[in-house]
């Protein structure tokens, strides 16, 4: 029986008159790879204590307090005291207004959560809100308090749910010309640099698919942990590629577009133009003998998952073990 997720906050999402028990979820898992720290030379683990600084004296998490430090003295605060103070007392959403989602700059966007109904019963308001948003294409602008934080949000409707996006506060966002002193401000591009540059951009335009994209470090990192494991070695990265000076830019812009618009690099697309090369007659396919397929039915999910991250099968992490195994009998 699968397992169903708890939410990490239950309360009201108020719009004019309407309230609407809901339930926020966690919409992003992450896959990183995580490491104990151990002492150099030995397997003994290093842990992270509460200490009391001026007695040494390991402390309860229950004697703890929150203070704030007002330069010749500490303003102890007490979690009760700041529950007491929270808007709404932590258990109300309310929507203080509806706006287009293109006004939303997406540098404000921080993480996102599914928001769902506390109870059948109130599927019809939850099915209602996201119909209309979607319909209207616009968000609505809220604020709420969880774990004793108050929250800027957006409400959208995405396929057939309601997300809810946290949202940065406006003094959070840093002025770039304050942190960057190396802009360069508007440069004039000659016209040739400027067309080759749109050219290129052209050359390498594709359709967003999320599946085609991997974390190929954390792919690594689980190499080389399997590889020290077994006393193996593992190939290094590549280094980075050398800056492109001024003087080489226009080379590197050309050479560029040939590399993108070759059928080489594209899979036997079509090049810049979109039209095939002249003269030359496409080279007949040479009929390949099939190799006999492996029979996967003993490798272990673990591998066959391995596989299909080396033979870039999309979509996998989503598999099942029989989905990982027709998929890499594909390839």
């Amino acid at each position: 029986m699968a397992t169903v997720a708890r939410p990490v906050w239950a309360g009201n999402l108020s719009f004019g008159l309407v309230s609407l028990p809901v339930g926020l979820y966690t919409a992003t898992d992450s896959h990183t790879i995580h490491f104990h720290q151990l002492q150099r030379g030995t397997s003994d683990r290093i842990r992270n204590r509460r200490i009391n600084e001026r007695t040494g004296d390991e402390v309860e998490l229950t004697d703890i307090v929150k203070g704030y430090d007002a330069g010749d003295e500490y303003v102890l605060v007490e979690p009760k005291e700041l529950d007491d103070i929270a808007p709404g007392r932590s258990r109300s959403l309310d929507i203080a207004g509806f706006v287009d989602l293109a006004e939303v700059d997406p540098i404000f966007f921080d993480k996102t959560y599914y928001l769902g109904p506390r109870g059948k019963e109130f599927g019809k308001v939850y099915s209602l809100l996201e119909q209309a948003l979607a319909k209207a294409d616009k968000a609505g602008i809220a604020t709420f308090v969880m774990r004793q934080h108050q929250y800027l949000v957006a409400l959208k409707a995405e396929n057939g749910l309601l997300t809810l996006h946290t949202l940065h506060w406006a003094d959070e966002i840093r002025n770039p010309k304050k942190e960057i002193d190396t802009l360069p401000g508007k440069v004039k591009a000659s016209d040739k640099e400027l067309r080759m540059a749109e050219q290129l951009i052209g050359a390498m335009s594709m359709t967003w698919d999320p599946e085609e994209f991997h974390d190929t470090f954390q792919e690594k990192v689980a190499d080389l942990i399997g590889a020290k494991k077994a006393d193996e070695t593992v190939e290094k990265a590549e280094p980075a590629a050398e800056p492109t000076g001024v003087v080489d830019l226009m080379e590197a812009l050309r050479a560029s577009v040939e590399r993108a618009g070759s059928p080489k690099t594209t899979g036997g697309k079509a090049t810049v133009s979109g039209k095939t090369a002249v003269g030359k007659k496409p080279t007949a396919k040479k009929r390949i003998r099939s190799a006999p397929q492996e029979d996967l039915t003993d490798v272990s999910k673990a591998d066959l998952y391995k596989r299909a991250a080396a033979a870039n099968v999309p979509g996998r992490s989503n598999m099942t073990r029989d989905d990982l195994v027709k998929a890499l009998s594909r390839t």
